[in-house]
């Protein structure tokens, strides 16, 4: 009968400081710059199928991250509206924190969270979890993009390796 300290549950609950960053994220991101325009980073968010993505100056550093949310919060919707207000904006009524440009710069969420490559899964998790969001940019002591961690990635990792001990 498995009990409390079940070597299964403390070898699965281990797994997350196992993984490093840099064996479960993202690597040839898709990033954008402060120039670029609020509906192109629309375009590749719908095209791809991804809700965020790195905005790096030239030198491919890392400034802010532009999300699904920061273009929402054009029409008014924060990350704390349900989609109940949502709803209710659709049918007229007027939502606060409303952000307004036409360009990344002008709405993006800056600076960035990042996390350096070497991290463990777990620090990425409670980073995620702590700040309520989805994921972090991957940058090196230069602040030089290297990746980017989802939570997705940090799923699909953990069930790869829960998988791979059975």
């Amino acid at each position: 009968m498995p009990t409390d300290h079940d070597d299964g549950k403390h070898i699965k609950s281990a797994i997350g400081f196992e993984l490093l960053v840099r064996d479960v994220m993202t690597k040839g991101v898709i990033c954008v710059s402060k120039y670029d325009t609020v509906m192109k980073v629309a375009d590749i968010l719908n095209e791809k199928n991804i809700s965020g993505l790195p905005v790096v100056d030239k030198d491919h550093r890392v400034l802010g991250i532009i999300t699904q949310a920061d273009i929402l919060s054009m029409i008014g919707v924060s990350r704390e509206h349900t989609f109940k207000d949502l709803l209710k904006h659709v049918l007229g009524e007027t939502l606060p924190e409303r952000r307004i440009g036409d360009h990344v710069g002008d709405i993006m969420t800056s600076p960035a969270l990042t996390i350096k490559p070497d991290a463990n899964v777990a620090e990425a998790v409670r980073i995620m979890d702590e700040k309520r969001i989805r994921r972090l940019t991957v940058a090196d002591e230069n602040k030089m993009l290297i990746g980017i961690i989802t939570r997705a990635d940090i799923l699909k990792a953990v069930i790869n390796k829960i998988r791979s001990s059975n």
